[in-house]
């Protein structure tokens, strides 16, 4: 293993347990891919967050949100182009991108919803609220499994999906966190409806309507999840079974806050090493399951749920 994939699988392990540990499962030469990508995913969004693998940097940045944005876009496109290159991250990204053909719309639809965080956007509404999720998550999704091999239209738009599914679980499990930062998601319609002020998400007096809106975001989240659950016996077993235990270990969460109700943000909401377990060795069973009987049965149809409107129809041939 040479220093560059060592170094990427370090991130990956420090970033993120749960896909870390479902990573293993892969074969070695699609852990270490997989694994490139999350690192530069990773970096960009660090760098936009003042943060250190997703939590708090002890020093902020000089650099202003402006320029960090714009330093991303730079060096993205000259990691795409082939340009020569001393960063980890982004040597990484560029050997995945030429390796999987990777179209640049999607990195550059991932430092889009980074720039909708630099500006602060609002939502006023579910579908906006969706849209920031496929730039932030959803695009994540659908580049992993184009590293996957995935080069269908109907299994890249579960792919996005299922990443929508899993930022929908991040933002009801941070909605004080988030609060904190000046960053609310909740959508303006739902603040409204509950007359909830956005500057007053983060009292405790706030938690019953908290727990509702939680509630209703991950409901939302769970059509996106079961969307991603029909995309997994498309991918190659491994993958299928690496991405079903990521799949089942990210929506306890949501399951866990739900649980917990107002006191779901007195502390951060994880998924044990136990269930992890459990999740593992089921999401194997289900992946043999899927490879054995499912790859032959008629596919059940998406439900009539938001889209990126062009991903449908988006063809490698013509990106």
């Amino acid at each position: 293993m040479d220093e560059l994939t060592r170094e990427c699988r370090a991130v990956m392990k420090l970033g993120s347990r749960s896909f870390s540990g479902a990573s293993r499962i892969f074969c070695s030469e699609m852990r270490d891919d997989v694994s490139m990508l999350y690192t530069w995913c990773r970096y960009c969004d660090d760098l936009i967050d003042d943060q250190d693998f997703g939590y708090t940097a002890i020093q902020e940045s000089a650099l202003t949100l402006e320029s960090r944005l714009e330093f991303l876009q730079k060096e993205t496109a000259s990691a795409i182009q082939g340009s020569p290159i001393d960063h980890s991250a982004f040597l990484g990204f560029s050997q995945v991108v030429k390796k999987h053909n990777i179209p640049s719309r999607f990195p550059f639809e991932l430092i889009e919803g980074f720039s909708m965080d630099v500006t602060g956007r609002r939502y006023h509404n579910i579908e906006e609220l969706l849209d920031y999720c496929y730039h932030v998550a959803g695009v994540v999704g659908v580049m992993m499994s184009i590293v996957m091999g995935v080069r269908s239209p109907d299994v890249l738009l579960r792919a996005a999906d299922l990443g929508i599914a899993f930022q929908l679980t991040n933002i009801a499990r941070d909605i004080v966190d988030d609060s904190k930062r000046s960053r609310v998601y909740l959508p303006q319609d739902w603040l409204d409806e509950f007359k909830l002020p956005e500057e007053r998400i983060g009292e405790p007096e706030q938690r019953v309507a908290l727990q509702f809106l939680a509630d209703r975001i991950l409901a939302t989240a769970e059509p996106y999840y079961a969307s991603g659950r029909v995309g997994l016996k498309h991918l190659p077993f491994r993958a299928g079974w690496a991405v079903g235990a990521a799949l089942e270990v990210y929506r306890e969460i949501g399951v866990r806050i739900r649980a917990r109700g107002a006191e779901a943000w007195d502390s951060r909401v994880s998924t044990g090493r136990i269930r992890k377990a459990y999740w593992f060795g089921r999401s194997g069973a289900a992946a043999v399951a899927g490879s054995v009987l499912g790859r032959g049965a008629p596919e059940p149809r998406r439900p009539n749920m938001w889209t990126k409107a062009d991903l449908a129809t988006f063809s490698f041939n013509n990106p």
